[in-house]
């Protein structure tokens, strides 16, 4: 039986190793990226690990050698040279106004403050936070260390909100420029984040930073490889197999089509989200830790703000300008939903550099749709999982009349500001639905002109669909007919229907379902 302690929502590096956590050895990748570069953007996903490596690189700096014992670093370092860290976390605040980052900010220069000492002049916060680092290098006689920690929390509160994005770019953007001044006084910087905003916005002036967010050499540094598995994790592996009653290949695939398929360039290994994978190997069973977490409702604002075609999610294609970089007045927003993790890299065309998007697993595909349902129906986050259990129900039974009733029962109320695209609004519920039926049942898309073709399979019956707005549910069906849709099941065994489903714009709703 293992005895290892999962070290979930343990993010500081010291208690990790003094308390016995189970740890990963990233520190050869630290030590590789401490000793070929001096300033660093990393960008991943919450709840990816990047607090873990801010906290771990901060005891290197402080030289506690004794945590690292064990481990890759410990035969590589000579030196332990003890420096000043400046640490700076901004994921332990919500930020709802300018004051509120000032405060944070001023809060972490007073404690500096207190080490370092201040000076009359130093005003603003960028000044302080200048004139702080230029005394820790005279007082010490080492180049500083600065740490920041989830750097783009406030800019990520205030998407769609662009007066405020514009007060948090004034005070970030002097704030985080004092790197690029005081390059004489810094040995290194990480500043580490969910997303990477551009152009205009906080990292204008920061062209000395290297971006390693997309660089093959440090793909692994946040989340876990399948060979990182097979090494740490091989007699869990045998234990969570047993338990689940699973051959150890299997157990294997599913925990591969759960939690891996994180591609943060086009050739890269596969990345495990680290989160849910502890999370399933501590519990033995598989479930949307992540998603528990907690799903970020800007994405939805962002959604539905751009009227965007959610069906476009499972095959988005995008450019290398697009992923990289997120422009907070942007009406686009694929790199937000990118950079935060509910869409991967799934293939690159060379010739044209074009990447191709889509979900990394199952549990973020499941997990996004399930969020996302409260969203674009009546439904409410308590009755959603229920209603998709019923839904599948009636798909299983043939019972088509209450699928269509409780589909119905979704687009009541329509809200108005969904009318003015309701050909797309039809669109996303059907796709959320009929996603979320999928993970239980056999779904196959055919898209032609906007409108939806679509088989169910259940292992008693086929079902083929045909939706028409402001048409008939005659017409529906007789092209269905007409185009032989149903042609691939004629030999086979199970009850087919044909149904052919109409919504009327002027009630907003499925006006009429005819099967055939």
């Amino acid at each position: 039986m293992s005895d290892k302690i999962y070290p979930i929502g343990i993010q500081n590096f010291e208690k990790l190793r003094k308390e016995g956590y189970f740890y990963i050895d990233k520190t050869a990748l630290i030590y590789k990226m401490v000793k070929t570069g001096s300033y660093y953007f990393l960008s991943r996903p919450r709840r990816f690990g990047k607090s873990l490596l801010v906290s771990t690189l901060e005891a290197y700096f402080q030289g506690k050698r004794e945590l690292f014992e064990g481990l890759a670093i410990a035969g590589l370092e000579k030196d332990w040279t003890v420096r000043p860290v400046l640490h700076i976390d901004l994921n332990i605040s919500k930020y709802e106004t300018a004051e509120d980052l000032s405060d944070m900010l001023n809060d972490f220069l007073t404690n500096w403050e207190a080490v370092y000492g201040s000076a009359p002049s130093e005003t603003s916060l960028a000044l302080r936070f200048k004139g702080v680092i230029k005394r820790a290098y005279e007082q010490t006689g080492q180049r500083v260390a600065i740490l920041v920690d989830e750097y783009d929390k406030p800019m990520l509160q205030a998407i769609g909100n662009e007066e405020l994005q514009r007060a948090y770019r004034s005070i970030l953007k002097p704030f985080y420029g004092v790197l690029k001044t005081m390059d004489g006084c810094i040995k290194f910087a990480l500043l580490t984040g969910v997303t990477k905003f551009g152009k205009v916005s906080v990292f204008s002036d920061l062209n000395n930073l290297d971006d390693i967010s997309m660089w093959n050499e440090f793909i692994d540094i946040c989340g876990v490889s399948d060979k990182e598995i097979q090494t740490w994790l091989e007699p869990e592996l045998h234990e969570f197999a047993e338990k689940r009653g699973r051959t150890y290949d299997e157990i294997c695939a599913e925990l591969k089509e759960c939690y891996d398929g994180y591609h943060f360039t086009h050739n890269s290994i596969g990345i495990y989200n680290p989160f849910s994978l502890l999370n399933a190997f501590k519990r033995k069973e598989f479930g949307n830790y992540w998603f528990e977490t907690g799903t970020p409702t800007y994405l939805v604002r962002l959604l539905q703000k751009h009227h965007y075609d959610l069906e476009r999610m499972a095959h988005e294609e995008t450019d290398i300008q697009v992923l990289n970089s997120i422009d907070s007045e942007s009406t686009n927003p694929i790199p937000v939903i990118y950079q935060s993790g509910y869409l991967t890299i799934k293939g690159y065309d060379e010739r044209f550099g074009i990447y191709y998007l889509g979900f990394p697993n199952r549990e973020v595909e499941e997990g996004f749709m399930r969020f996302l349902l409260p969203y674009y129906t009546t439904v409410t986050k308590v009755e959603s999982p229920f209603e998709i259990l019923k839904f599948t129900r009636e798909v299983e039974s043939g019972d088509y009349d209450s699928f269509f009733r409780r589909l119905q029962s979704f687009f009541a109320d329509t809200p108005y500001e969904m009318i003015r695209d309701l050909e797309l609004h039809y669109q996303n519920v059907l796709f959320i639905v009929f996603k979320l039926v999928g993970f239980y049942v056999k779904v196959e898309y055919h898209t032609s002109e906007g409108r939806v073709d679509l088989v169910l399979q259940t292992d008693r019956f086929i079902y083929v669909m045909e939706f028409k707005l402001n048409g008939t549910a005659e017409e529906a069906l007789r092209q269905i007919n007409e185009k032989q849709y149903a042609r691939p099941f004629d030999t086979d065994g199970r009850k087919l229907f044909k149904v052919g489903v109409n919504f009327s714009k002027k009630s907003r709703n499925i006006e009429k379902w005819i099967v055939g």
